[in-house]
């Protein structure tokens, strides 16, 4: 059973709706008179932090909505593929998400609303197609096969059968790597709302360290995107470092850079001659003021100073 918000996690949903803290702005309700995980959220950012971090110990609100859901739709048979934030999650790329994605057929869509309103869901306003734990406040989302990703226009990419893209994880039924790639990639190309459905692949070519020759499980409509985002993913920052530079600040500097994943690429040099540091990482590169490879230039120099460690901390 999903986990209520309580005092000890949280301000719980019915304790919001009957009393008011004297220190919290006035709660704005849903159309359904209940508030929602977004507006609980919102409320209190002090919660919100908290529950952020239970999250990516799988015991946040959104979680346990995404069990519940599970679990009705596994009970009433009904084949379905989390999608979305949730399924990122499950591949590794581990951020936070407000709500549960869910991929169903037309039909299926007619039978859940059937089975499941007023029975611990609702929707969140009249002729919604998604849903709401009316316990913990958190959105369902659904998508239908046959719709199209990004800006629902029609295109080579749409929404599969679920039971034909997914596989099950602890009891939860997830769409398959290679349909979530297709599916954001589609959904990024086609939408300027959507560019982070873009930044979740190439994020998750980094994270998974997927190959370039993946473009081949893709449709060839969102082929050259994803070879474009593994070009981006793959590009390195460097700087020079030389064997002479033994100064205890260049060594302390070093171990540290190191620490951080960057890759010092000797080839087997020593002395003077000159080796590379190199990262993939922008945030590392622009932290010790790594350049991109493609367009450093040590000026022609065959020796070149020492740095002054101090100056790029």
């Amino acid at each position: 059973m999903a986990e209520q918000l309580t005092e000890a996690n949280g301000p719980s949903i019915s304790a919001l709706s009957l009393t008011e803290p004297p220190s919290i702005s006035p709660l704005r309700f849903s159309p359904a008179g209940i508030p929602t995980y977004e507006e609980l959220l919102n409320r209190d950012p002090r919660w919100a932090l908290s529950e952020g971090s239970r999250h990516f110990d799988e015991k946040s609100a959104v979680f346990s909505a995404l069990h519940g859901i599970a679990a009705r739709l596994n009970e009433l048979g009904i084949p379905y593929a989390v999608v979305g934030g949730m399924a990122l999650f499950n591949h590794g790329l581990r951020r936070f998400t407000e709500d549960v994605d869910i991929l169903v057929t037309k039909d299926s869509l007619k039978t859940i609303h059937k089975k499941l309103d007023g029975l611990g869901y609702l929707p969140p306003h009249a002729h919604s197609k998604h849903l709401k734990d009316t316990q913990l406040g958190v959105r369902i989302e659904f998508l239908t096969s046959g719709e199209f990703p990004g800006d629902g226009k029609q295109k080579p990419v749409s929404f599969p059968e679920p039971d034909k893209v997914s596989f099950v994880s602890d009891g939860i039924s997830y769409i398959n790597l290679p349909t979530l790639v297709e599916l954001k990639l589609a959904s990024g190309m086609t939408s300027p709302g959507r560019l982070k459905d873009l930044a979740d692949v190439l994020e998750l070519i980094k994270i998974l360290d997927l190959p370039a020759d993946y473009a081949h499980q893709l449709n060839p409509y969102v082929a050259a995107k994803y070879r474009e985002l593994w070009g981006e993913a793959r590009k390195r920052y460097v700087m020079i470092w030389r064997h002479k530079w033994q100064s205890s600040e260049a060594i302390i500097h070093l171990e540290q850079m190191q620490q951080d994943g960057v890759v010092l690429e000797d080839n087997g040099t020593a002395g003077n001659a000159p080796a590379l540091l190199v990262t993939t990482d922008l945030n590392i590169a622009k932290k010790y003021g790594f350049v991109e490879e493609s367009e450093y230039w040590d000026g022609g120099q065959d020796d070149v100073a020492e740095p002054d460690w101090h100056a790029s901390r």
